[in-house]
């Protein structure tokens, strides 16, 4: 009886579909990046009784020819139904702002229409009566570090629309983890033309932001795309590009393992302590792409870039491991010095960026032989980025060690707007021939 009752409550939660995933409770993103709790399956639902009215077709997300998105989900006995993001879409999400209110028709179905938005991907969720569900009529979806997502892909972009033309493959990819322990799981995106070739590829390391996972730079960042696009116009040469889990707990945890006391705080690396996750890269991730992969293994075919935390971690690897490393790119980040730098609001204080850092670091940003390698030293912040001071106190930084890097100041802010952007610009600029122009004073 009480199974019965369970299963009775739980179908009337606002008159949900079946197929959509619950959470006990959704917090608000107070910036992009910060993500809810963990999804759970509903239970399934009966087939209506004979006789009852059918529910209506529901289509959701409908994006328009001129970009203006509707969001549609069926919840007859439903009292309030919201949209929420994580700062995907703009104008929903972030400090202080209401997240839009869905209105019900007469036949139960709640809606709501934005636009016209940017070309882009789109993560979000509804919040029916409190409880926050995914989008049952889309099948599209977006994991992070503790939840997922349902996703929305707007057209209209060169960059990243999916385009008639050939197509590499992303591959999920479990490996050993001695450094943790346990698997781990990576996404490996390979060119058009790999599985019939013997080439062997250049290769690229492509770091996620906090609160993310090694799924989401295919999903919401859309890199399989843009780099087939790329490829496909001779902008970028064919390379494999691997995608890991920079977090060391949630979803990133290694299977089997236990997660390292210096992950705690859910950002490994940021900060002067230890960085886990590059523990990992270096002993165990790096060598499983070498070994299962036909890769190219000298310094002058491997590149690494990362956006916000994965920017950080990109200089914790290659700056001691210069001699790996001819392409480096940092996608609105720097050196992120714990609460003080890491987050939107947080007082600047009056040390250098990275002083701590510099310290830890200082014999390999003075190996003057390691640095006549590098190709391409890349940083990309927007302006009304929350790390922007960080970025150019880092690039500061590099230059009084002699180092010469590029940075461009774009429009925008923290989002995935600008990181699929960022991709565009930086994944053409490596292993060409031409590129012999070293990104260090000798």
């Amino acid at each position: 009886m009480n199974e019965r009752r369970f299963l009775l409550k739980s179908f009337s939660l606002g008159g949900l579909f079946v197929g959509c995933l619950l959470v006990s409770a959704f917090v608000t993103p107070q910036q992009p990046l910060l993500f809810a709790a963990p999804v759970l399956q509903a239970p399934a639902a009966q087939p209506p009784a004979p006789g009852a009215p059918q529910a209506p077709t529901v289509t959701s997300p409908e994006v328009r020819s001129d970009r203006r998105v509707t969001f549609r989900v069926f919840a007859p006995t439903a009292q309030k139904v919201e949209l929420r993001s994580p700062g995907d879409i703009p104008g929903v999400g972030g400090r202080g702002v209401a997240p839009p209110q869905l209105t019900k028709n007469g036949d139960g179905v709640w809606e709501t229409t934005l636009g016209p938005v940017p070309a882009g991907a789109y993560r979000y969720v509804f919040t029916v009566d409190g409880v926050t569900v995914v989008d049952s009529r889309n099948p599209m979806t977006s994991q992070t570090n503790t939840t997922v997502y349902s996703l929305a892909v707007v057209p209209g972009s060169d960059l990243f629309d999916t385009k008639n033309l050939p197509h590499g493959a992303v591959a999920s990819v479990h490996y050993n983890s001695t450094a943790l322990g346990g698997v781990r799981r990576a996404h490996v995106y390979t060119p058009p033309g790999y599985e019939t070739s013997r080439d062997r590829y250049p290769v690229f390391y492509l770091l996620h932001g906090a609160g993310d996972v090694d799924d989401s730079w295919t999903s919401v960042g859309r890199a399989g795309f843009i780099l087939d696009n790329l490829i496909a116009a001779n902008k970028a040469v064919p390379m494999i590009v691997v995608m890991p889990a920079g977090h060391v707990n949630g979803a990133g945890a290694a299977l089997g393992g236990t997660v390292p006391a210096a992950a705690a705080q859910g950002m490994p690396g940021i900060g002067n302590g230890p960085d886990p996750f590059a523990s990992d890269f270096l002993t165990d991730l790096l060598p499983y792409i070498e070994k299962n992969y036909r890769v190219l293994t000298d310094r002058q075919n491997r590149a690494i870039a990362g956006l916000s935390m994965g920017g950080n971690q990109t200089l914790n690897i290659a700056i001691p491991n210069l001699q790996k490393f001819a392409y480096i790119g940092v996608f609105s980040s720097g050196i992120i010095e714990g609460g003080r730098r890491g987050a939107p609001g947080a007082t600047e204080a009056a040390a250098p960026v990275g002083a701590a850092w510099e310290k830890q670091n200082a014999a390999a940003l003075d190996n003057a032989a390691n640095k006549r390698g590098l190709r391409l030293f890349w940083f990309s912040t927007g302006k009304e980025d929350f790390l922007i001071s960080t970025t150019k106190g880092t690039v500061d930084l590099f230059k009084r060690h002699g180092f010469n890097p590029v940075f461009i100041e774009s429009e925008g802010a923290h989002t995935w707007l600008n990181w699929r952007d960022y991709l565009s610009k930086f994944a053409p600029q490596l292993f060409q021939p031409e590129n012999r122009q070293p990104s260090t004073r000798q």
